[in-house]
């Protein structure tokens, strides 16, 4: 989860201290999260394009007919994925069995990271006018939590892939998104949750992950699931919000123990809008940002005092100039990512591994009838390679969903 960079990389969040306390992410996936640091202070966030529009996607395809299973630290059934119709068709938490949908209704520390990335994938912009909408906006979604905000272990993510699985037929499952990875290296030979993978892969189904976020750090290997053969591991491209620019983001990558080269592709990994999870003090700070950046200047002060008490910082200057609340609600929205007052800018490959997932959902629905084998090359095969970005850190280079979905049509 983040921005820029993230404290695993090369800088320090600046995160409010009230949304670290809603949303930790110190352990919650690990090296698969990031945190949201400072952006440049020349970054419009208004000026973050949707998805859609940096990969040049074709509109005609949302994964109509497709269901992408999401493994992570929890969920939330967030308004972009509910309405107008509810496309949550099951949830399953391995820590409470019996746990019903309406779990999702109740947003915690652990919902945050689940939240985001099945948004990134599948949301359909209900907050944003349409404007913040996944690929594959119109697929349908399996939640399955396996972690918590704190920690994600190796094994819960081998028990959450067999629970796919033998649910994958009844939920018509097609794409398994895991924007988490586990303890350590293991040899898909041996390992257990590199050879759930596969197995997943055996039974029909797409299997996406993150590559992680590591790549500052030559030592740090592609973990599994992302490790596994027949998995697609997704790292992450800088392309600066506006599909204008492109630079390398530290996207782990490398041999695997079994002499895999990892990652496959890259897709955007940073300036991403994602949800704030609604009914947080993060969300209504937001909100109250949104409306003073809009708000005339004779507007400000009856704000300030219609939401008092939301930022200790904006009642400590209420009533003073308004050049002067201006730049303090304009550092706000730079410090916390703020794009609306329902969605921030993250950054990580737990987010660039979902718009691949959604890009396959895409490709499904051209062609139901293609095998995760024939996914794979597809996308490999379209993907463009960049220069200037050393081979290995980007595998066969950035997806392309308007060239995958085109030669999805085209296969036999």
């Amino acid at each position: 989860m983040g921005s820029r960079a993230e404290p695993s990389a090369q800088h320090a969040s600046r995160t409010s201290e009230r949304a670290r306390a809603e949303f930790p992410h110190a352990q919650a996936a690990k090296r698969w999260n990031s945190v949201l640091p400072m952006p440049p202070s020349d970054l419009d966030p208004r000026r973050i394009l949707p998805i859609a529009d940096r990969l040049h996607a074709d509109p005609g395809y949302a994964g109509r007919g497709v269901t992408i299973a999401f493994l992570d630290s929890g969920f939330y059934a967030h308004p972009d994925l509910t309405t107008p119709r509810n496309r949550v068709l099951a949830y399953h938490d391995l820590f409470a069995p019996e746990a019903g949908p309406s779990a999702l209704e109740r947003g915690d520390a652990s919902s945050w990271h689940g939240m985001m990335t099945s948004v990134v994938a599948a949301g359909n912009g209900a907050l944003s006018d349409g404007r913040f909408r996944g690929l594959a906006w119109e697929a349908n979604l399996v939640l399955v939590k396996v972690g918590f905000a704190h920690r994600i272990v190796h094994d819960d993510i081998r028990r959450g892939i067999e629970w796919v699985i033998a649910h994958h037929e009844q939920h018509g499952i097609r794409v398994l998104n895991i924007s988490c990875g586990g303890d350590y290296e293991e040899s898909y030979l041996t390992g257990s949750l590199s050879r759930a993978a596969d197995d997943a892969t055996r039974h029909g189904i797409v299997v996406v992950a993150a590559a992680g976020n590591a790549g500052h750090d030559p030592g740090h290997r592609v973990l599994p699931p992302a490790s596994a053969p027949s998995v697609i591991a997704v790292g992450g491209l800088d392309d600066g919000g506006a599909g204008e620019q492109t630079w390398n983001y530290h996207s782990s990558y490398g041999l695997t123990l079994d002499g895999l080269q990892k990652p496959e592709l890259i897709a955007p990994a940073i300036w991403l809008a994602a949800p704030i999870l609604p009914g947080t003090p993060t969300a209504a700070q937001a909100q109250l940002l949104s409306l003073l950046d809009r708000a005339r200047d004779e507007e400000l002060p009856r704000l300030l005092v219609e939401h008092a008490c939301v930022d200790p910082d904006l009642d400590a200057i209420a009533g003073r100039e308004p050049y002067l609340v201006r730049q303090l609600a304009a550092a706000k929205l730079r410090d916390q990512k703020v794009i609306s007052g329902h969605y921030k800018h993250v950054d990580g490959t737990s987010f660039a591994a979902p718009i691949v997932s959604s890009v396959v959902a895409q490709m499904l629905e051209a062609n139901p009838r293609l095998s995760p084998q024939q996914c794979r090359r597809i996308l490999m095969k379209t993907a463009r390679g960049l220069p200037g970005i050393a081979p290995e850190r980007q595998g066969f280079g950035v997806v392309q969903p308007r060239a995958a979905v085109a030669a999805a049509r085209a296969a036999a």
